[in-house]
């Protein structure tokens, strides 16, 4: 356990890995075009894994996935997928790897027709984040409107593995809303820049 003194969101207590993304990374809000797209390639490979896990792996994947370059990974084709999947540091599996390099694609879309994926991510929350108010953590919902209509409109345009689940982690992820319970010093240090 990882206590704190400042008061924490409790799941940020159990792992060093876990209270260092939550102190430094969980909710703060991301503007950065490669940034938002690291978060949405790990946000898929979490699916049905712990957030842990993926954090674990972290710099395996930076590395693998040429520092989450867009660009680079639209590029990939099956024999760089079967170098993923032969990548002890990655989560190994061929349907999240392709969904990845799919994603890429698509984000270079977006970029192109919005200027950037930022403008166009952030239009969910009318470009400021949705400051929540939770006390406890059975509040925090796995999903919202807002996360559903992201979901609906990144399928539509070619994503996969990012259901209306994976869209709200990702939001809380990029700061798109700040679900750090009221007695989270986290909480308090983002609610008071917006």
């Amino acid at each position: 356990m990882v206590k704190s003194e400042l008061g924490r969101c409790p799941w940020a207590e159990k792992h060093p890995l876990e209270t260092l993304y939550h102190d430094q990374e969980w909710g703060v809000p991301l503007h950065d075009d490669n940034r938002l797209f690291e978060l949405l390639i790990l946000e898929g490979a979490q699916a049905g894994l712990s957030w842990l896990t993926v954090l674990k792996r972290r710099k395996h994947y930076r590395q693998a996935f040429q520092g989450f370059d867009p660009v680079r990974v639209a590029e990939f084709g099956q024999e760089n997928i079967a170098e993923l999947l032969d990548n002890r540091g990655l989560i190994r599996n061929r349907r999240k790897m392709e969904s990845a390099v799919k994603n890429a694609r698509a984000f270079l879309k977006i970029q192109d027709e919005h200027g950037s994926f930022n403008n166009f991510i952030w239009q969910f929350v009318d470009g400021k984040p949705l400051q929540n108010s939770w006390s406890k953590p059975e509040q925090v919902p796995a999903q919202t409107s807002q996360s559903t209509a992201m979901s609906k409109e990144l399928k539509r345009r070619g994503f996969s593995f990012i259901g209306p689940t994976i869209c709200y982690a990702f939001m809380q992820s990029a700061g798109m809303v700040n679900d750090h319970l009221t007695s989270c010093f986290c909480y308090k240090r983002l609610s008071a820049n917006h």
